[in-house]
């Protein structure tokens, strides 16, 4: 695409991707901060808690590929209103809803709108935006997505500061109006060539990850060894078995498994499940040693996130000159060096420590992440061909989405299990799982020297959690430096995969 014949509009159209973006990524940060107020309010159990957060991230994860590929046939602008009309309309519901069961309801419907939501706005940029200037754009919805995940927290401490608890979802709805508004003013429709509907590979896909991802939130909780979780990882593999020998057999498939023989494109999907699989836990504990050791609120516990989201932002146009000068694979390189090395001094973290050398880590880990995440997301974006552009965005969202459970699952594993080997055997049952019932039990019992032994058990298990971290940067360099190829900066980005050959025609379902 020469300069002459780029879109005009191009910046303005990202700029209402991303506000479609920011609504979403802000109500999934939110919802934590509003767990107490929900218990209290609405009368929520643990269970209920777990299923508001599981019922999203279940339809969102399993519908991914099946929004990705309908939005490549019937148009990537109208998948975009379709998902802010769902996630509006269900964030409508959700902030007045009346019972526990109400509200899992519609975090489920908001999960169907995310699916199409998301991979909508990178399938957009990517059409958008031709390949001299994609990682610059896909730079600036990093940074969006990253403010919108940790300012989630001090948005939320804000509205439950002065609202009822329905405002953390009654605020998407007038941002989802003007996104929808915009889109159908601002946004060209943008769609691949019509093909047949690969109404079995949907079906395949959506079985396949709904098992994955409900045995990794299942094993968090009765361990990886429990006949729920390994039966829902058999209906999972089974499921993706299925779905990957449809797909090379089929005549025209949802998702071509030629695109997984580009090196650049498997490459940067792997990266980005290991980057992914090392940075959610340790934001999961994060959050905890702001509030529990640090003795943060909510609402400065998100404010205390700043050093992060502002080092991304910078740390984005600088991975940018990285990959343009150097090429993508060094960029991710030294990205992912400066994610390990974060991870190492947080794992160096005492519990005398005070914020100052928790912010040096914010730091260090916000500029590994900023420099990753356009040169990955790019790289993979930069091998796809125009008219999977839906399908192959998804790809990178549901990669993300695997990587995060995956963390989540594991790495808060091993976060309690170090904290309730550190804890003495005389500690009260709960104190020796938890440190917010460790404290909470302290404050009833006036038991001072509870608070100091927990603090310096969960720090130390923090510890133990950041050195999966190391290991998991240092995987996923070595993934790098195996996989994706040696590009010459000048000659742009990587070539896309290939149509694939015409094959004889076999039933669809």
């Amino acid at each position: 695409m020469s300069t002459s014949q780029r879109e005009p509009r191009r910046w303005l159209i990202l700029a209402v991707l991303c506000l479609s973006l920011l609504v979403l990524v802000i109500d999934n940060t939110v919802l934590n901060i509003a767990i107490p107020t929900l218990i209290r309010d609405l009368g929520a159990t643990n269970a209920d808690i777990q299923w508001m957060i599981d019922a999203y991230i279940l339809v969102f994860a399993g519908l991914l590929l099946t929004a990705g590929s309908l939005s490549d046939r019937y148009g990537r602008r109208r998948g975009l209103v379709i998902g802010l009309v769902f996630f509006g309309a269900a964030s409508l519901a959700a902030s007045f809803a009346q019972s526990p069961g109400q509200l899992i309801a519609a975090r489920a419907a908001m999960g169907a709108g995310g699916a199409f939501l998301m991979p909508g706005t990178l399938s957009i940029l990517t059409t958008v935006f031709d390949d001299d200037e994609r990682k610059k754009a896909v730079a600036v919805w990093s940074s969006v997505l990253m403010l919108g995940a940790l300012g989630g927290p001090t948005v939320g401490g804000l509205l439950l500061e002065h609202f009822w608890w329905g405002s953390v979802f009654l605020v998407n709805v007038p941002v989802a109006v003007l996104g929808i508004i915009a889109a159908l003013l601002i946004i060209p429709e943008s769609r691949g060539p019509a093909r047949r509907a690969d109404l079995v590979g949907a079906l395949l896909s959506m079985v396949a990850l709904t098992g994955v991802v409900w045995g990794i939130i299942e094993a968090s909780r009765d361990g990886w060894g429990s006949g729920p979780v390994l039966a829902a990882f058999a209906v999972g593999t089974v499921g993706l078995v299925g779905f990957a020998l449809w797909e090379r057999r089929v005549a025209e498939p949802m998702l071509p498994m030629a695109l997984f023989r580009n090196r650049d494109f498997s490459g940067a999907s792997l990266s980005i499940v290991l980057l992914a699989f090392a940075g959610g836990g340790i934001l999961l504990a994060l959050t905890q040693y702001l509030q529990f050791v640090l003795g943060f609120s909510p609402l400065k516990a998100g404010l205390a996130l700043a050093p992060m989201i502002a080092a991304v932002m910078v740390f984005n146009g600088i991975g940018v000159v990285l990959d343009k000068r150097f090429g993508a694979r060094a960029a991710i390189v030294t990205g992912l060096a400066f994610l390990g090395a974060g991870f190492g001094l947080l794992a160096s973290t005492s519990a005398g420590d005070g914020y100052g050398h928790l912010a040096l880590v914010l730091v260090v880990t916000g500029a590994g992440s900023g420099m990753v995440g356009p040169s990955a997301s790019g790289t993979l974006l930069a091998a796809l061909p125009k008219d999977r552009a839906g399908v192959g965005s998804a790809v990178n969202d549901t990669v993300q989405q695997v990587g995060q459970a995956l963390s989540v699952a594991v790495l808060g594993t091993v976060l309690t299990s170090a904290y309730t080997s550190r804890m003495p055997a005389s500690a009260p049952g709960e104190a020796r799982h938890s440190i917010g019932e460790a404290l909470a039990s302290a404050t009833s019992t006036g038991d001072t020297g509870l608070v100091g032994i927990a603090r310096a058990a969960f720090v130390g298990a923090m510890s133990i959690t950041s050195w999966v971290g190391v290991f998991g940067a240092a995987g996923a360099v070595l993934v790098v430096l195996l996989v994706i190829r040696r590009s010459d900066p000048a000659a742009g980005a990587g070539q896309p995969v290939p149509a694939e050959p015409e094959r004889a025609p076999v039933a669809h379902g």
